[in-house]
């Protein structure tokens, strides 16, 4: 998702890495918030993506973004705006699908190159659905907590769901952003605030 503007982005993507034959397919996530990106991590995948349909939704409401892949949470990020932390609430995003070529830094850190005679790459989705607020629409309606993400049920993970995201982070996250000393020697403030 992405706020098509170039000054100030906010942005909220699934991201897969690619993968070495035999080896798991890895999922980066990333958040950008009034123009402020590299909230990087990254999950590999449980189960071959590639071998049969799969789940991944985004909840953006106003209390947290969470990620989910088959209805397990594999990221969550709060809303701590009123700690000063960056939340993507002023402007609409739209949903936007890319191929592109990251061979330099992707698979492995760049270890993996793109192998060409494979192309052309294709991506195919079914059931997709959005639900949301329409642009332009009444001005108050991502605000109006009528909304059903915004209700008490969408506000916090709910038990299984806090199990789930926990089982993810300590079995399948390879990278996060927030322990990264060589990038963040002091961790980010929304780390340091909780997620």
């Amino acid at each position: 998702m992405n706020s098509d503007t170039n000054t100030v982005r906010d942005e909220l993507d699934f991201e897969f890495l690619g993968n070495r034959t035999g080896q798991p397919y890895t999922v980066q996530t990333n958040i950008y918030a009034h123009g402020k990106g590299d909230r990087e991590q990254r999950v590999n995948l449980w189960f071959d993506p590639a071998a049969a349909f799969h789940t991944y939704s985004i909840l953006w409401n106003h209390h947290h973004i969470v990620f989910y892949v088959d209805d397990v949470p594999i990221r969550v990020y709060k809303n701590n705006e009123a700690k000063g932390i960056p939340y993507p609430t002023r402007q609409p995003m739209g949903v936007y699908s890319t191929l592109w070529e990251a061979d330099d830094w992707a698979t492995r850190g760049g270890l993996e190159k793109i192998d060409w005679s494979k192309a052309p790459f294709l991506a195919y989705y079914r059931d997709f659905d959005i639900e949301g607020c329409g642009v332009p629409g009444p001005a108050n309606c991502a605000a109006n907590r009528a909304n059903w993400w915004e209700g008490t049920a969408y506000q916090a993970l709910t038990a299984l769901e806090y199990r789930r995201y926990k089982w993810v982070r300590m079995n399948h996250m390879i990278y996060d952003y927030c322990t990264d000393k060589s990038r963040n020697p002091v961790p980010p403030p929304e780390c340091v605030a909780g997620y």
